[in-house]
């Protein structure tokens, strides 16, 4: 298991991509940071990502052409290891790195994390620049037939090299020096390259050797169902979709996704659902805009990602998040679901409805999530023999979205759902 102290649910915070896209300024994360703290701290929100191209000059001036520029500056030291774009993150400058944006972030109490490619700089081998600590150089230790097909900033590390561990030794050694809590690392959970399984574990090593506690997350997905023990041993958060985004079509997939990965769901260890694309979104891209999902297609997502114990990660920019939206993201009963003594797993699933149940047996709380895959109103029966039991009449359920209470008076639990929406009922046993 990489460096990560469990805080007893799968990490929850904000990242920079579904708003800034990769031209985040200091400036920007930090006034995301205070929103947070402010407002969303004591909800258990509490990671600040810097997500792609922190290190590139120019990001996002040619975003009408191309989404990376191809062959573009990039911050690197001698040791090639990419180091903030002081243009973007002044405080950087002077060799501080990310650590006065992290002493920033840890002073309001939360924990800062920052985006990685799978790699080594493509500039550093082309350059034959040192790797810290060793006699070997960024040639001898990257594969050049190992490039990403959408970004164009690294090549693959060859595992088998001398020195190759050292590279990501020194850069998580680095990381630990500005203080970084949250590491997410792309262009690897897929294993579209040969080398990215192996890659993960060294990732992993170099975070042990660090020193300094860090949660490791793995992007893009789908991850690879027959390899989650690798997943599960080596990281803390792994992709099960690719990008996700405010789409009806790609939240109705996600069922599935849940379904398969349900088992693998544990303390230190959860299946990603990906990013929450919710209030104003896509400045970034050239379109700012609000979610295309409606509420209740938000409700129905929330509901998801909570019962399925999935990472919680905001795309908002949070100093534009509407009241409607801060509740949502701040159902204290809803978030309950996301704690590590929770056990959940789906009842059942059609192309109609999904049915999915949780306990808590410390809190003595179990819990019913009908999802209504329809757009009509309809109503969803959950059996009793669902769950083995004789009926529901007499148990008194809490609605949580809504806070009603009401007693259920026949054998079966009937419960009208809006069209793609949601109702998460808690209950007691008698």
């Amino acid at each position: 298991m990489s460096r990560y102290l469990s805080s007893g649910k799968p990490p929850m915070g904000w990242n920079s991509y579904d708003y800034y896209d990769t031209a985040v300024t200091e400036q920007e994360v930090r006034a995301n940071a205070e929103y947070m703290a402010h407002n969303l701290k004591e909800y258990g929100w509490e990671y600040i990502v810097v997500d792609i191209q922190w290190y590139a000059h120019n990001a996002g001036t040619r975003r009408q052409e191309c989404q990376y520029i191809p062959f573009g500056q990039v911050e690197i030291d001698q040791y090639s290891r990419l180091w903030p774009c002081p243009d973007r993150f002044p405080s950087s400058v002077g060799g501080h790195g990310f650590k006065p944006l992290a002493d920033y972030i840890h002073g309001l109490g939360l924990k800062f994390g920052i985006h990685i490619m799978r790699g080594v700089p493509r500039i550093a081998a082309h350059n034959r620049m040192k790797i810290w600590g060793t006699d070997r150089t960024a040639d001898g230790i990257s594969n050049p037939y190992s490039i990403c097909s959408w970004n164009p900033d690294m090549y693959g590390v060859n595992p088998e090299a001398e020195g190759a561990q050292a590279y990501y030794d020194s850069i998580f050694q680095l990381y630990a020096q500005w203080g970084v809590d949250f590491i997410k690392c792309d262009d690897i959970c897929r294993m579209d390259a040969a080398s990215a399984k192996e890659e993960i574990r060294m990732l992993h090593e170099a975070i042990n050797k660090s020193g300094r506690q860090m949660v490791l997350s793995l992007s893009p997905g789908p991850a690879r169902l027959k390899e989650a023990w690798h997943y599960e041993t080596y990281a803390n958060m792994w992709r099960i979709t690719d990008d996700f985004w405010d789409d009806w079509n790609l939240l109705k997939q996600m069922f599935e996704r849940c379904e398969h990965w349900q088992n693998h769901v544990g303390q230190g260890k959860y299946p990603d659902c990906d990013m929450l694309p919710v209030g104003v979104l896509g400045k970034g891209f050239g379109e700012e805009r609000l979610t295309r999902f409606t509420r209740e297609e938000q409700i129905t997502m929330m509901s998801l990602w909570c019962i399925f114990r999935s990472p919680l990660m905001i795309g908002a920019e949070l100093t534009k998040l509407d009241e409607w939206t801060k509740t949502l993201l701040t159902n204290p009963d809803v978030l309950a679901l996301l704690s590590d003594d929770c056990k959940a797993f789906q009842l059942a699933r059609d192309g109609k409805h999904c049915i999915w149940h949780s306990s808590n047996p410390k809190s003595g709380f179990h819990y019913l999530a009908a999802f209504n895959l329809l757009e009509e109103e309809r109503e969803i029966v959950i059996s009793a023999g669902m769950l083995g039991k004789e009926a529901w009449n007499g148990i008194c359920f809490t609605e949580l979205w809504t806070g009603d209470t009401f007693t259920n008076s026949s054998k079966d639990l009937v419960l009208k759902v809006s069209g793609h929406g949601a109702r998460i009922c808690r209950y007691e046993e008698t």
